[in-house]
This record gives C-alpha cells, structure tokens and sequence, in this order.
C-alpha cells in the first residue's frame, strides 16, 4: 500500500467505492480560516450557490502582498484527509488539482487543528502562501488560470483501519510587496521551516464536504455589492437630492454659476 504525507503531506491510494453517507448542511466537518499575517483570520462573506448542503462558498478580501495561511480545525471524532488547492493546484504536490481522492492530502486526527502556510517542497519546508497579480502567482508560473483567485479543500473520510498520530505543521516568515493590481493570484513566497511525516490513510470514494473560499481585492467586493463600501452619511448634513430621488447637481456645478 502507498504512503502518505501527515498534518503535513499524504499520498493516497486508490481503492475500491464505498457508500458515502450524505453529511447534514447544517454541520461541517471542519472549519476553515483564512489567516493572514498581522490581520489574523480574514473575514468571511458567504454565498448561496445550488441547494447542495455539503459545499460551502464564501468571499474574502486580499491584500496584495501579504502572507496568508490556510487554518483548518477537524470538528469530528475521527481521522479525515484533506485535500487543499490554491488557485487550483494541490498544495502538496504542486499539480493541477481536481479533488480528488487519488491526489495528495493532508490528515487530521481528531480535533485537531493545522495551519497550512505555504507551498510544500520537503518534508521539512514549505513556500509561504502570499496574495499577489495573478501573473505573479504559482500558478500562472504554469500557465494555468482555471481557478485563479480561490482556495479549495475536500474532507474525506478515512476507511475503517488502526488509529495512528499525524504531526503538526510550523513555521513562519515575513511578507512581500504592495499594490492593486486587477486580479489576484497566490504566489511562492519565502521559504520556511514545516516539519511532515508520512502516515497510511485510506480515503473514502468521495468527499464528505467541500470548500471555495474566493478571494478578492477590496474594490472587486465593493463592486460585486459584497461589502458595503460606500461614503456613510454625514448626520448633520443628508443629502437631500438623493433621499428624494432627483438628480444631484454635478460637482462644481455651483462654482461655475457664481462665476457667471
């Protein structure tokens, strides 16, 4: 049987379906944050999408040039294998990833939390995850943009077999550069030190849930009416034009009338 990477990395095997018990919409198997340096966990803006319970879709903003971690907390009593991609590639193996079972994954005993930082390059290190223009990103170094700009994860349930320990990722570093550029992307970053360790897992068929958790610039979400971005009203000064629905003079129209 083929091994695979713990908390940190995991190879899967292929093994032969298995009913898959439907999880209820109303519980999730894990939670998921986004955490960036400095900011902590970034702010989520979910979206409904289909009627199917097991995905769950959310907004959250970039900032262009900061490093950012994938924080995920397994809510069940049992070992479950993640599956993570950003922008489309596993961020184990670097490949274009489609969430599968056969891909690499990550485990998680149970309860257990992990925070995931970077792109893994070794058992020992990994390549800081950090927001930038999408033709900065890792993936685009591959020249695949088909899903630029979301962080994606599949929970899978493990087949019955023996328990075993899985360690934890670590380690940090600093962040990057700054701009606004028209889409963002997540690049290879800074190495750092995130100690893994093999471990035999056998995922189920398919995926218990699934996460998309879209990112954007700020001004993007402003536009797109996910977060409210407009001026607030001054309270000792409404502007009456536009709570009685007329048309607001131009700016400096009244200057020009003066001059006159």
């Amino acid at each position: 049987m083929a091994h695979r990477l713990s908390v940190l990395v995991m190879l899967v095997m292929l093994v032969p379906a298995a009913a898959q018990a439907t999880v209820s919409p109303a519980f999730r198997p894990v939670d998921v944050e986004i955490v960036a340096d400095g900011r902590g966990p970034l702010s989520q803006y979910p979206v409904q999408r289909g009627r199917d319970g097991n995905v769950y879709r959310a907004y959250l903003e970039a900032r262009n040039g900061q490093n950012y971690a994938v924080r995920v907390r397994n809510r069940t009593g049992h070992r479950i294998g993640l599956v993570i991609a950003v922008d489309g590639r596993n961020i184990i193996s670097g490949a274009k990833s489609h969430l599968v079972r056969s891909e690499r994954m990550y485990v998680l005993g149970p309860y257990q939390q992990a925070t995931y930082k970077g792109w893994r390059t070794s058992l020992a290190q990994v390549h800081r995850f950090y927001f930038t223009e999408a033709g900065d990103s890792y993936a685009m170094a591959w020249g695949d943009d088909s899903a630029m700009g979301v962080i994606a994860l599949a929970v899978y349930r493990e087949k019955p077999r023996a328990r075993e320990e899985v360690a934890k990722p670590s380690g940090d570093r600093a962040a990057r550069k700054s701009a606004a550029p028209a889409a963002p992307g997540t690049g290879f970053g800074n190495a750092a030190q995130s100690q893994a360790v093999r471990v035999q897992f056998e995922p189920e068929h398919t995926p218990m849930a699934r996460y998309f958790l879209k990112y954007e610039w700020r001004q993007a979400l402003c536009d797109r009416g996910i977060i409210a971005c407009g001026q607030r009203p001054n309270r000792f000064w409404p502007d009456e034009s536009a709570s009685e629905g007329f048309a607001p003079y131009p700016p400096g129209y009244w200057n020009n009338v003066t001059r006159k």
